[in-house]
């Protein structure tokens, strides 16, 4: 949901601690009278591809043990209406079924046996020393976003934005599930996804979760870079809506030049139900 155009001047006042409580109580409020979840993405015209597109199509063969299923920041924080960042996510998510998405490629995971990952974003309270940030890090510092006590306690972590969505722990704390070292600003470059895909001998991905244009994609770069083949789920995922734009719409246009394939929630269910 946009901000109401008389919100706009303050939007500078977001890198203020002080005032982060006051600017952000009133742009929660309308997004969280939305659901979870709902919705399907190719009923909104703007996210239809084009009819007669210019690159070349292509697609990924999923192959049985080389194959694996990674989700990025599945947590409270981003998917439900009680995150910090629902205010501005929550449309998205809703408009996509992004929770029940994101839930229905685990299930898929552990029913076909294909390898789970979840790169996770956790932020410790020496990470709230940093001496430069970028835009996107310091409103997250400044809201709380991912925040946990640390490294080695999970003191207050359960229940939290930091934590994982309820629904998914079934399958992320199954014992076979690998959870990565978390990575901080967006991509995987300083965490050990590529060691634990290579280890697992993997060299396709199906890439989902939060957040479309900035985790998901930071992660489809870098496995790209890294030698992978990467399809991405664009249902089982979701972006910020702010008056700097729509960030589903602008990851959706980069899917579309870079990802090896751009599938559905459900074709992805359905390819892994048939490989071999």
């Amino acid at each position: 949901m946009l901000y109401p155009a008389k919100t706009r001047p303050a939007l500078a006042l977001l890198l203020n601690l002080s005032v982060t409580t006051l600017l952000f109580a009133p742009l929660l409020t309308p997004a969280a009278a939305h659901p979870a979840d709902g919705g399907n993405s190719s009923q909104l015209s703007s996210y239809l591809d084009p009819e007669n597109p210019a690159l070349p199509q292509t697609d990924m063969a999923i192959v049985k043990g080389r194959t694996a299923i990674v989700i990025t920041d599945p947590q409270i924080d981003f998917l439900s209406p009680d995150g910090v960042a629902w205010g501005v996510v929550g449309e998205s998510v809703t408009e996509h079924g992004t929770g029940k998405n994101i839930g229905k490629l685990m299930k898929a995971a552990k029913d076909n046996e294909v390898p789970l990952l979840i790169s996770p974003h956790h932020y410790y309270p020496t990470n709230h020393g940093w001496k430069f940030e970028g835009p996107l890090e310091k409103l997250m510092h400044a809201i709380k976003m991912f925040d946990r006590q640390g490294a080695y306690t999970l003191d207050g972590f359960e229940g939290s934005g930091s934590d994982f969505m309820p629904e998914y722990k079934q399958y992320i704390f199954d014992g076979k599930t690998v959870v990565t070292s978390p990575h901080k600003i967006y991509g995987p470059e300083q965490n050990d996804l590529v060691l634990q895909l290579r280890k697992l001998g993997v060299d396709k991905v199906i890439l989902a979760g939060m957040s479309a244009n900035l985790c998901t994609q930071a992660h489809l770069y870098e496995l790209l870079e890294q030698g992978f083949e990467v399809a991405v789920v664009r249902d089982a995922t979701a972006a910020a809506k702010l008056p700097e734009g729509d960030g589903y719409l602008a990851a959706l246009v980069n899917f579309r030049f870079v990802a090896n394939g751009l599938w559905t929630t459900d074709s992805t269910v359905a390819r892994l139900g048939a490989a071999q």
